[in-house]
C-alpha cells in the first residue's frame, strides 16, 4: 500500500483523447517527494530544451503535494509547472483552496496534460469516472463564472474546479488559473492551459487517503495545531502588522499600509509618491474594506482566514488574498475602492495580479512619454481610472496595443522600440516582480531576487527578519523561542545584525553568512512546495509550527518511508539542482540573475559580484551558475550530469562551463 501518496497520475493526451490512468514509481518519491519535486522530474525526463512553451510536446503538470489530502493542516497546495512562454523556463505556480486534497481522494497525485485539444474542452474527474467534455458553451466566460456553471451543469456542488478566463483562451503570456479562493497565476502558465485547449479542471474524490501511522501523524498535527494558537495569541512585536501573526500576509484583515505605501514604490514609477498616506486615506482605504469585505475565509484544512469574499456594489462576489489589494491600486496611484472593483475583473478574466498591474503602467508611461501615441491607442479615455480598464479589456482580448502588452513588458517593448526597453524596468528573467522599490542595497534580498527560479520574492524570503531589530535586548527576546532555526548560528547572525546608516557599505551579514540565510529560506520553500504545504504556515513567516525538525517526522509518519533532517536537506537539494538544471538546459546563465537596475537606490557593484561568486560555490555551481557535475553526482542527479557533458554545458572539467552551446535566447514572442 503506498502512504500519503495515490501512487498513481492521470495522463491525458489531448490530441488523442486518450486517457491513461499511470502507476508511479515508489522510489522517485523518496528522493524527489512529490508536488515540484516530482513535477521537475516530469519535466526533465519528458521535455527537452528544444520544446517551446505553445508546443503539444509541452506538459502542463498539476501536481498535489506529497502531505496534501492527510490531516496535516494546511496542507493543500497545487504545484503547477510547464514551460513559461513569458521567460521560456521552468514555470511552477502555487494555488491553495481544495482543488489539490480532492484529487488525492480522487485516487490521483497528478494530472499531466499533453498534446493540443482541437477544440474547446474540459475534463471531469469523479474518482475512477474520467471524461473529456465539449467546453464550447465556455468560450468567453469569465474564470470564476465557468466554475459555478460547470457545478450546475454536472449537478455536484461540491466539485473543485481550476478554470482559465479569457486572457488563458486568448494565451496572455501572464494568464492565470483561477480555483475558487486561491489561483496559480504566475509565470503564465493559464495560456498553456488555454494553448492546450482546456477551460477548466473538475474533480470530485471519495476515495482514502492513507498514512502510515495514523496515531502518531495525528499527534504531530495536534502539536502544530496548538502552536498556531499560540502564536495567533502571542504577535511578533516590532514587525509589521501584517507579518506579526501566520498565514499568508494578513492584507485581507489588517488596514495599516503606511509601511507599504510610503516606504516603497509601486506600478511602474521610479520614485516613492511622497505623503501619499495620511489619516484621510487610511479612513477611505478601511471604509472600502469593511464594506465590500463580506467575509474572511480559508482554504481546506486550515484555521486561519487569509483570504476574503468581496462584494463590489453591482459587481460579482469574488475572492481575493494577499497584496492584490494593492497591486491596481498603487498602480494608478489610486483609492483601495478602484483597486478592488478592477481586480474583481481582472479575476474573472484570469490574470496575475502582479504583473497585469504593471504592464498596463508602463503602457500608459510609454504613452505620457509620447513613444506610444493616440494612433497606437485610440480611444483611449482621459480619466486615468478608466484607462486602467480600457488596457485590461484589450489586453485580456489581445486587440490593438493589447496585443503587444499581452506578451508583457518585456517582449512588449522590444517589439515597441523607441527606446520602451528603458521603461520595462522592473523584471527578473523577463518577468514583472513584485512591485516594490527600496532605499539601500540588502545583500540577503539581491541574493533572493538574482537566484530564485520562482522568480517571485514572496515565494523565497521569509523566516529570517526582514531587517534587524533597533535594539539588541529586541533581538536577545525574539531568538529566546526561535526553534525553528536548523543551526545556532543563525540566531548569533541576527543578534549581531545592527542597523546602518543609508550611507554606510552593508558589509553584514557577510556574504558567507548572507549564504546561509539565503539558502535556509530557499530550502523550506522547496520542501513546503513538494509536501503541498502553505509557505504561511512555514517558509514565509517568522516563527512557524513547520520546519526543518518537525517535517520529517511528518513525512516517516505519513508516508512510511525513513526521513531526517539530513536526508530531507539532501533531497530539498536534489529537486531543487534539477529544477536549476532544467533551466539551464533552456539557456539560462549568471547574466540573467540580477535585481532590476533600479530596485535598490544605492548598488554596491563589487560586493554584489561577491555575492553571487560565493553564492554559487556555497551551492556547488560553476561561476556560471551551472551545478557541477561533481554536484549533480553527489545528489543522485548523475544522469543530469552526463546530458550536460553531452551538450557541451559543462565540459571535462568540474568547474567550466561552454556558453557556446547554450541554447540560443529565444527572441521571438
Amino acid at each position: 500500500m503506498r502512504y500519503a501518496e495515490t501512487g498513481f497520475n492521470l495522463e491525458i493526451d489531448l490530441t488523442r483523447g486518450n486517457i491513461e490512468r499511470v502507476e508511479t514509481d515508489p522510489k522517485e518519491t523518496e528522493l524527489y517527494l512529490g508536488g515540484l519535486g516530482t513535477n521537475a522530474k516530469l519535466l526533465w525526463d519528458r521535455v527537452p530544451p528544444e520544446v517551446e512553451p505553445f508546443s503539444p510536446e509541452n506538459l502542463l503538470i498539476f501536481g498535489a503535494g506529497l502531505l496534501c489530502g492527510t490531516p496535516a493542516i494546511g496542507c493543500n497546495r497545487t504545484i503547477v509547472s510547464t514551460i513559461s512562454p513569458q521567460t521560456r523556463l521552468m514555470a511552477f505556480s502555487m494555488m491553495g483552496g481544495f482543488w489539490a486534497p480532492e484529487l488525492k481522494h480522487a485516487g490521483y497525485d497528478k494530472v499531466v496534460l499533453r498534446g493540443k485539444s482541437p477544440d474547446l474542452v474540459y475534463i471531469h474527474i469523479h474518482d475512477d469516472k474520467v471524461e473529456i467534455r465539449d467546453a464550447s458553451h465556455l468560450h468567453g466566460k469569465g474564470a470564476v463564472e465557468t466554475q459555478e456553471l460547470i457545478r450546475r451543469e454536472l449537478k455536484d456542488p461540491k466539485l473543485q474546479v481550476s478554470a482559465i478566463g479569457l486572457a488563458g483562451e486568448n494565451r496572455v503570456f501572464y494568464a492565470s488559473i483561477e480555483q475558487g479562493r486561491s489561483s496559480a497565476s504566475r509565470l503564465g502558465i493559464g495560456a498553456v492551459m488555454g494553448d492546450k485547449g482546456v477551460k477548466a479542471i473538475a474533480v470530485r474524490g471519495t476515495k482514502d487517503v492513507n498514512v502510515a501511522r495514523p496515531a502518531e501523524f495525528f499527534e504531530l498535527c495536534q502539536e502544530v495545531l496548538k502552536y498556531i494558537q499560540h502564536r495567533e495569541k502571542n504577535p511578533i512585536p516590532g514587525v509589521m502588522p501584517i507579518l506579526a501573526g501566520l498565514g499568508s500576509p494578513q492584507e485581507m484583515k489588517v488596514h495599516d499600509e503606511k509601511w507599504h505605501t510610503e516606504n516603497f514604490m509601486w506600478g511602474n514609477s521610479r520614485e516613492r509618491k511622497k505623503g501619499f498616506w495620511n489619516d484621510e486615506i487610511a479612513e477611505s482605504w478601511t471604509a472600502a474594506m469593511e464594506s465590500m469585505r463580506t467575509r474572511l475565509i480559508s482554504c481546506y484544512n486550515c484555521p486561519l482566514k487569509c483570504g476574503a469574499t468581496i462584494s463590489p456594489p453591482g459587481q460579482p462576489t469574488y475572492m481575493m488574498k494577499c497584496f492584490s489589494k494593492l497591486t491596481y491600486t498603487m498602480a494608478a496611484h489610486s483609492d483601495l475602492d478602484f483597486g478592488l472593483r478592477i481586480a474583481q475583473k481582472a479575476t474573472e478574466y484570469g490574470v496575475d495580479g502582479f504583473s497585469t498591474p504593471q504592464v498596463m503602467a508602463f503602457a500608459l508611461e510609454l504613452y505620457e512619454d509620447g513613444i506610444l501615441t493616440n494612433e497606437d491607442m485610440p480611444g483611449l479615455p482621459s480619466d486615468n481610472e478608466e484607462r486602467f480598464h480600457w488596457l485590461l479589456d484589450r489586453i485580456v482580448r489581445r486587440e490593438g496595443i493589447g496585443d503587444v502588452l499581452a506578451n508583457g513588458t518585456y517582449w512588449a517593448a522590444k517589439e515597441i522600440g523607441k527606446g520602451a526597453e528603458a521603461f520595462a524596468h522592473n523584471n527578473i528573467k523577463k518577468h514583472e516582480q513584485l512591485p516594490l522599490k527600496l532605499s539601500m542595497l540588502n545583500p540577503i534580498y539581491f541574493l533572493m531576487y538574482s537566484t530564485g527560479e520562482k522568480i517571485n520574492i514572496t515565494q523565497i524570503e521569509g523566516q529570517f527578519p526582514q531587517a534587524p531589530f533597533p535594539k539588541r535586548e529586541q533581538r536577545e527576546e525574539f531568538v529566546k523561542d526561535w526553534i525553528q532555526v536548523p543551526d545556532e548560528k543563525f540566531k548569533q547572525y541576527f543578534l549581531d545584525w545592527e542597523l546602518r546608516g543609508e550611507n554606510s557599505i552593508p558589509y553584514y551579514p557577510t556574504p558567507e553568512m548572507t549564504c546561509d540565510i539565503v539558502d535556509w529560506q530557499e530550502r523550506m520553500h522547496y520542501i513546503d512546495d513538494a509536501l503541498g504545504m502553505c509557505a504561511g504556515l512555514s517558509s514565509f513567516p517568522l516563527k512557524p509550527p513547520y520546519h526543518i525538525h518537525n517535517y520529517p517526522k511528518f513525512i516517516s509518519a505519513g508516508a512510511g518511508f525513513d526521513m531526517d533532517e539530513d536526508r530531507l536537506t539532501q533531497a530539498a537539494k536534489r529537486y531543487r539542482n534539477l529544477v536549476r538544471a532544467i533551466n539551464i538546459r533552456r539557456g539560462m546563465r549568471r547574466k540573467d540573475e540580477a535585481p532590476p537596475a533600479n530596485h535598490w537606490k544605492k548598488r554596491f557593484p563589487e560586493l554584489e559580484k561577491e555575492l553571487l561568486d560565493t553564492y554559487y560555490e556555497y551551492k556547488g555551481w560553476n561561476n556560471d551558475g551551472i551545478p557541477t557535475a561533481a554536484t549533480l553526482k553527489e545528489q543522485g542527479l548523475g544522469y543530469v550530469a552526463e546530458d550536460f557533458l553531452k551538450r557541451g554545458i559543462l565540459t571535462g572539467g568540474d568547474d567550466e562551463a561552454s556558453s557556446e552551446t547554450a541554447p540560443a535566447e529565444q527572441e521571438t514572442a
